[in-house]
């Protein structure tokens, strides 16, 4: 009896509790729910997947992106990383109390980041970077105590860091880089003994680093500092002695204006791999203590105020230290008063060893043969010292050097051969030396050479006329020698030749017509020569020349009128020669004053050039008419003054409006500006993040704001990136020869041995990878069409306006501009290819952007055209289907033009971006018709085989044709 009463009793216990739980869960799982559903109402994707997927109808726990846990069913982590999802994020989201891992990086997030997100106390990884978000990062975030990784880099966050990420006790990685963050690093960040990472890069903050930051750092074996960077910021001060990092494996603090000394404690650091401290205020003695970081590839101290010891330390014996660091690539030590010699144990550093700067460092004493012991370096830099005696033979050793610069110093003695022997030589740089005797005819041997200055020594052979086989050189200056020519110096081969100078030499002879052929030529100085002879007609050929300097030789003859059509020529003097005859006085000589002519004393022309003016039949012919007027009387004198009166006025007027247009002419062309690496970092604010427009694979373009007040886009080559060098030569190359309203112009460059950049027109709008994929922003139908087209056109004249075809090679919506009016113009030339005559075709180890490449360009490497074709068709599918090529749903043997012609049947509807065609649209059909003939085009255009693609020139007639069915349709409608 007691027994089943106590049963019984059981029972009534349980049930009702079972009911409660199961009825609690239901609610909470209910409440997850909801959360996420007012989610999916305020984001959007491709294809819908979300929206589709996320229905009431089945369990939350089924969801896409949604892990629920085993026991409760709560959800416990929402990944949607990558899914080119856009949209806001809900204050609905702090109602997932049981979530531990929330990643919505890698999409097209915006907005606000909502405070309730503090409410989510179990979080431990916590994901937002490339996104759009922006305002300030709540102080909430200080109550996610539990949180391991917090990353939000590549945002738009601004405001300060807020205090209270102190309370995230567990934090191991802190990624906020890339924002617009501003204001003191909290020195509370740095007691969070559990941290990991930190990396607050390319943000606009200050401050110093606390002395006591490895200090307050107990648990520093588990601490793992992978990534301190605060490069782009601005800390003051010193750095704090590193008293235990053992597993500190990266240290970059470039760019700030931290002063003192390189603490010796640096040493403690025993994992360290890279340690850059470029660009500060270090001063002192560079700490030998480098040499115990075994694990050491890269050191960058350049632009400080470091010395290499005591005063009684002559030698570079920091060197010795670093031969402990069998790992070095890089060493970069340019910009500090190092003085002393270069100590031979610089042979004894690691064979790794790739790059060695050492630029400007008051170096002395001899280069030791020590150095060809460096089998793998890549770049030498040792201009700009005070280094004497000869240059040594060991580094025609050096078999794998690409870059060698000795410039600015005091070398004598000859051109070592040996130089002869670095078959993959680009950069030779030997400028403003006292080298003497003759140049190495073998350096006509290497190839590869891009760029050859041999300039301001005492060199006194015969030019060799190997030099003039290198077919791929970009640059030759070999100005202020004594050398001489044993015959007429041709230059035909030297296709790619963007500068030539020989002045202040002992040339001879005449100048030869094959300089004509030179269609890439900039920059031609032959000045302070002997030269003889008449100026070649074939100098109108020179279609890119902008220089030209013939002055003090012994030329003769006429200055030939098809000069005139050299329409950038700026720069032009043939002062103290023997010329005779008219100067010419269109095109570009209108623009030259007396200083071009002085000292020809058979020249004639206008009075501004202060020569004799030219005689013709002016007088002849106005003695003419007043002996007919004479013959016929007193009333045909009368007739005839009033015509000469009104023919005086006439010409006036024609002579102004032709001025006038002459200057507006002008104006339009704007005369190209020598612009330094210092107006150019002003004008970016010392190229700071926030000026930056985007990057590419070879450097960053910036936004800048010349002293006159123009807007320019900066293109800056990052060096270190193999292929930097060659990219920024093809660009110049490439775009130099081009002017046209669809192609960005430049409009100057910066060149030096560290630094390479192009000054570019600023183009307000961005570029069209940004109006197809971005949130805020929509383009109409037309605005697609009319973008294409000027595409289209930009291309076509790549192609087929000038005698040299121009291959892009590299043709994508992010390398297609917008300005203020929405004119498409195609930038980035940095792998473009230029076809010889008779060619059709080039073979290239570069590879462009993947999903772009036409088929033959990523699997044999051969470039035509037809693969800017191919690469237009794929980007014209993607303006009118907003997917990208490299989208997930396009995967092993599918691709976007497979998917393209197998949707194309099903109708417009199914392959149209859903923000240009909707059903109720109005002109839905108008439209629908319009992006099938344009997709139609596009299979055309994207071909697998080449000689089955369009050419440009009926890509762009039936793209005009559809746009103007369009227009027609849409009026008739």
């Amino acid at each position: 009896m007691n027994y089943n009463t106590c049963f019984h009793l059981l029972l009534a216990v349980f049930i009702p509790c079972s009911v409660l739980c199961l009825a609690m869960t239901v609610r909470n799982l209910n409440s997850d729910q909801f959360a996420l559903l007012e989610f999916k109402d305020r984001i959007a994707g491709p294809q819908n997947v979300i929206a589709n997927n996320w229905t009431a109808s089945t369990s939350v726990c089924n969801w896409i992106g949604v892990s629920c846990g085993i026991l409760h069913k709560r959800v416990i982590a929402l990944n949607l990383t990558s899914m080119n999802l856009r949209g806001t994020i809900p204050p609905h989201l702090g109602n997932l109390s049981f979530l531990l891992s929330l990643d919505l990086s890698s999409n097209h997030f915006y907005g606000h980041l909502p405070k309730e997100l503090g409410q989510l106390h179990r979080l431990r990884t916590f994901r937002l970077s490339y996104n759009r978000l922006n305002g300030e990062i709540s102080s909430c975030l200080g109550n996610l105590q539990r949180v391991r990784r917090l990353k939000m880099k590549n945002n738009n966050f601004t405001g300060t860091l807020p205090e209270t990420l102190v309370n995230m006790s567990n934090l191991e990685i802190l990624n906020l880089g890339f924002n617009q963050l501003s204001g003191q690093v909290p020195s509370s960040i740095f007691k969070i003994s559990s941290l990991k990472i930190i990396d607050l890069c390319s943000n606009s903050l200050s401050g110093s680093l606390p002395n006591d930051m490895c200090q307050h750092l107990p648990k520093l074996e588990v601490l793992y500092l992978e990534d301190i960077e605060f490069s782009l910021c601005y800390f003051t001060g010193n750095l704090p002695p590193i008293t235990n990092a053992p597993k500190l494996e990266s240290l970059i603090l470039w760019g700030n204006k931290l002063s003192g000394n390189i603490p010796n404690s640096i040493s403690n650091a025993s994992m360290l791999k890279i340690l850059s401290l470029a660009q500060n205020l270090f001063s002192g003695p560079i700490p030998k203590m480098l040499g115990s970081l075994k694990h050491l590839e890269v050191l960058h101290i350049p632009d400080n105020n470091l010395i290499t010891g005591s005063a009684t330390d002559h030698e570079w014996s920091f060197l010795s230290s670093l031969t402990n660091c069998r790992n070095l690539k890089s060493i970069g030590v340019s910009g500090n008063p190092l003085s002393g010699i270069l100590s031979t144990y610089i042979g004894n550093l690691s064979k790794s060893l790739q790059y060695f700067y050492a630029f400007n460092c008051e170096l002395q004493g001899i280069i030791p043969m020590e150095i060809g012991n460096l089998s793998n370096m890549l770049v030498l830099e040792l201009g700009s010292n005070k280094l004497s005696g000869f240059i040594p033979t060991s580094i025609g050793g050096l078999r794998n050097l690409q870059g060698l610069g000795i410039s600015s110093n005091k070398l004598g003695g000859p051109i070592s051969e040996s130089l002869c022997d670095l078959e993959r030589l680009y950069y030779l740089n030997l400028w403003l030396n006292k080298l003497h005797g003759s140049i190495p005819s073998c350096l006509g041997n290497i190839t590869s050479l891009g760029y050859l200055y041999l300039d301001s020594n005492k060199l006194s052979s015969a030019i060799p006329s190997t030099l003039w086989n290198l077919k791929d050189i970009l640059e030759i200056d070999l100005s202020s020698n004594h050398l001489h020519n044993s015959h007429a110096i041709d230059v035909g081969n030297l296709r790619s030749l963007l500068k030539l100078n020989l002045s202040r030499n002992l040339l001879t002879g005449d100048i030869l017509s094959s300089f004509g052929g030179l269609q890439t030529l900039v920059s031609l100085d032959l000045s302070n020569n002997i030269l003889h002879g008449h100026i070649p007609e074939s100098f109108d050929g020179l279609i890119s020349l902008e220089f030209l300097d013939l002055c003090n030789n012994n030329l003769s003859g006429a200055i030939p009128k098809s000069l005139e059509k050299l329409l950038h020529l700026k720069y032009f003097n043939v002062s103290f020669n023997r010329l005779e005859g008219e100067i010419p006085d269109k095109g570009c000589f209108s623009n030259f004053s007396s200083i071009s002519f002085m000292k020809n004393y058979a020249l004639c022309g206008p009075p501004k050039l202060l020569v004799p003016p030219c005689k013709n039949d002016i007088h002849k012919n106005s003695q003419m008419i007043i002996l007919h007027a004479f013959r016929y009387g007193l009333p045909t004198i009368g007739i005839v003054v009033v015509l000469i009166v009104l023919t005086i006025m006439y010409r006036r007027c024609q002579r102004r409006n032709t001025t006038l247009t002459t200057k507006d002419d002008l104006l339009s062309l704007k005369t190209p500006r020598r612009i330094s690496h210092v107006e150019l970092s002003r004008a970016t604010n010392g190229f700071d993040e926030s000026n930056m427009l985007g990057s590419g694979s070879f450097g960053y373009v910036y936004k800048g704001r010349l002293s006159d007040g123009m807007e320019v886009a900066i293109k800056v080559f990052n060096l270190q990136t193999e292929g930097a060098f060659r990219s920024f030569d093809i660009e110049c190359d490439a775009m130099r020869n081009i002017v046209h309203r669809n192609i960005v112009k430049v409009i100057s460059c910066c060149s030096s041995v560290d630094f390479k950049a192009l000054v570019l027109d600023y183009m307000s709008n961005g570029n069209l990878e940004k109006w197809l994929h971005s949130e805020n922003c929509f383009i109409d139908i037309i605005q697609r069409v009319d973008i294409m087209i000027d595409v289209a056109v930009a291309i076509e004249h790549l192609h087929n306006g000038h005698p040299t075809p121009i291959i892009h090679c590299d043709i994508k919506p992010s390398n297609i501009l917008l300005d203020e009016d929405m004119v498409a113009r195609v930038v980035d030339f940095g792998v473009a290819k230029l076809l010889g005559e008779g060619e059709v075709m080039k073979q290239t180890m570069t590879l462009a952007t993947i999903g772009y490449m036409a088929p033959e360009f990523g699997s044999a490497g051969i470039v035509s055209i037809k693969s800017d074709v191919y690469s237009y068709g794929i980007v014209l599918i993607e303006t009118f289907t907003k997917k990208k090529p490299t989208d997930n749903v396009f995967v092993e043997e599918e691709t976007i033009r497979h998917w393209m012609e197998s949707s194309l049947p099903k109708g417009a509807i199914e392959i149209a971006d859903v923000d240009l065609l909707r059903r109720e649209d109005e002109y839905f059909v108008v439209k629908a018709n319009c992006i099938s003939s344009i997709m139609e085009l596009a299979l055309n255009c994207s071909a697998e085989l080449p000689e089955e693609r369009k050419d440009m020139k009926d890509v762009v007639v039936e793209l005009k044709k559809i746009k103007q069915r369009l227009l027609n349709n849409i009026q008739h409608f």
